[in-house]
C-alpha cells in the first residue's frame, strides 16, 4: 500500500512537452496544469525594421545597383519577419485540454483543442489544463481514531476527480494549493467517517459505499472548478496489538466454529438415528396397517358375499312369487276374458232373437195393417179454425164412395175429419 499522499503540482514547460507531463506527469507528480513557455520572442521586430532600412535605402539610393539590391533584401526580410510573425504566432492545444487565454495579464477566455492564431504580442496562453482526464488521486491516512478512539493503523483513500472549469481552476487556486486543499478535505472526510466506525468493524471500510464522502467532497471543491467522479476505500489496517487481539478472537472463533461443526455432525448422526428408528417404526406400522386393511377387507367381502347369497335367495323368493302371481293373474285374466266372450256371446244370441222377434212382430203388424180399416182425414179448416163449405160439400160427395171402396175391399174406411 502506498505511503504517501499523491502530490498534483504545476510545471512549467514548452509547447513539446505539455503532452508529456499532462500524461505521465512528472517525477511521480500529478501535473493537471503545465504553463507554456512563450516562444514568439521579438526577433521579428528587427528583422522588421531592417526591412524598413533596406526600402529606404533603395528610395534614397537613386535607382541604381544597389537600390534594386536593397528592394530585394527589403522584400526577403520583410517576408521573413512575417513568416516568422506566423509561425510564433500559431497554439496548437491539444485533444482533451483547454487553453487559458489572458491579455497584459488578465484571463479574458479560453481556447478549445485545436490550432489557433495569436497575432498580437499581448495575448498569451497562460496555462494549458487537461479536462477530460479522470485524475486519480491517493491519500492513506494513519492514525485515525474509531469510535472507541483506537487509531487505525492507516486507512488509504482513493478517488477520481476531474476539472471542469479551467479558468476558476487557475483563476482560484491553481494546481499547486489545490493539492493542499484536497489532502486536507480528504483527511477530514476520512476522520469523521472513521469516528462513525467501531474498531471490531473497521474491516467492514473496505470497498464500503463512500457516496456521501464524494458528495461532501464535491460541494467543498466545487468552487474551484472540480467534480469528484469516483472515490473508495481500498485497504484498512489496524494497529498491531488490535491485530494480534482479532488474531486471537479468529482462533477462538475458529475454534468455535469448529466445535460447532462437531455438534452440528453430532446433531446430525443422532437426527439420522432417530430418523432411522421413526422410519423402522412407520414401516412396522405400515406392515400392521396393510394387515389390518387386508383383515378388513378379507370381513367386507366376506359379508359382501352373504349378502350376495340372502339377496340371491331373496331375489329368488321374489321371483317364485311374482311368477306364482303373474301365473295366478294370468289365470284369472283368461277367466276373466272366458267369461267375457261368454257375456259377447249371449249377448250376441240376445240381439238375434230380438232380431227375429222384431221382424215377427213388423210381419205381424203388417198382416194386421193389410186386415184394418184406412182413416181418411180430411182438413176443413183454414188457418183461422173455420170450415170451409166448399170442402163441406166435397167430403158429403167423397163419402159414399169411400164406404162402397172399404166393403169392396173387406175393410171399412173410417173417415177422420179434424179440423184445421
Amino acid at each position: 500500500m502506498s505511503r504517501e499522499f499523491s502530490k498534483i503540482k504545476e510545471s512549467l514547460a514548452s509547447w513539446s512537452e505539455i503532452r508529456q507531463l499532462l500524461r505521465g506527469g512528472e517525477s511521480g507528480q500529478i501535473v493537471p496544469v503545465v504553463i507554456p513557455k512563450d516562444r514568439r520572442g521579438f526577433a521579428w521586430v528587427a528583422l522588421l525594421m531592417f526591412a524598413l532600412y533596406l526600402v529606404g535605402t533603395a528610395l534614397l539610393g537613386g535607382g541604381g545597383v544597389l537600390s534594386a539590391l536593397a528592394a530585394v533584401g527589403a522584400v526577403f526580410f520583410l517576408l521573413t519577419a512575417l513568416v516568422w510573425l506566423w509561425r510564433r504566432a500559431i497554439v496548437e492545444i491539444e485533444e482533451g485540454t483547454t487553453g487559458v487565454r489572458s491579455r497584459w495579464g488578465a484571463i479574458v477566455g479560453t481556447l478549445p483543442p485545436g490550432r489557433h492564431y495569436l497575432w498580437l504580442p499581448w495575448d498569451r496562453v497562460d496555462a494549458v489544463v487537461d479536462t477530460s482526464t479522470e485524475i486519480p488521486y491517493s491519500a492513506p491516512i494513519a492514525a485515525c481514531p474509531t469510535a472507541e478512539n483506537v487509531p487505525l493503523k492507516s486507512i488509504e483513500f482513493f478517488l477520481k476527480f476531474r476539472i471542469v472549469d479551467p479558468v476558476a481552476f487557475v483563476r482560484t487556486i491553481g494546481a499547486g494549493n489545490f493539492d493542499l486543499v484536497l489532502s486536507s478535505a480528504v483527511q477530514d472526510a476520512i476522520r469523521q467517517r472513521s469516528r462513525r466506525v467501531h474498531t471490531e468493524r473497521a474491516y467492514d471500510l473496505r470497498g464500503s459505499d463512500v457516496g456521501d464522502m464524494q458528495e461532501l467532497l464535491t460541494r467543498q471543491l466545487g468552487r474551484y472548478g472540480v467534480r469528484i467522479t469516483g472515490a473508495n476505500i481500498p485497504d484498512v489496517q489496524l494497529p498491531d496489538q488490535y491485530q494480534q487481539h482479532l488474531a486471537t478472537r479468529e482462533k477462538v472463533a475458529k475454534e468455535l466454529s469448529a466445535f460447532e461443526r462437531e455438534w452440528e455432525l453430532t446433531r446430525k448422526r443422532r437426527i439420522d438415528t432417530l430418523l432411522m428408528e421413526i422410519e423402522r417404526a412407520k414401516k412396522t406400522r405400515d406392515a400392521r396397517i396393510v394387515e389390518v386393511r387386508a383383515a378388513a377387507n378379507t370381513a367386507r367381502k366376506d359379508v359382501a358375499r352373504m349378502l350376495e347369497e340372502h339377496e340371491t335367495q331373496a331375489q329368488r323368493v321374489r321371483w317364485e312369487i311374482e311368477a306364482r302371481g303373474r301365473a295366478e293373474l294370468t289365470s284369472a285374466e283368461n277367466e276373466a276374458k272366458g267369461l267375457r266372450r261368454l257375456a259377447d256371446s249371449y249377448r250376441d244370441n240376445r240381439a238375434v232373437l230380438q232380431y227375429e222377434l222384431a221382424r215377427r212382430r213388423l210381419d205381424v203388424g203388417a198382416k194386421l195393417a193389410e186386415n184394418a180399416p184406412r182413416p181418411i182425414v180430411v182438413r176443413t179448416g183454414g188457418a183461422s179454425g173455420e170450415t170451409s163449405p166448399l170442402a163441406t160439400l166435397l167430403l158429403a160427395q167423397l163419402l159414399p164412395q169411400l164406404s162402397a171402396d172399404g166393403g169392396a175391399g173387406n175393410g171399412q174406411a173410417k173417415p177422420s175429419v179434424e179440423p184445421n
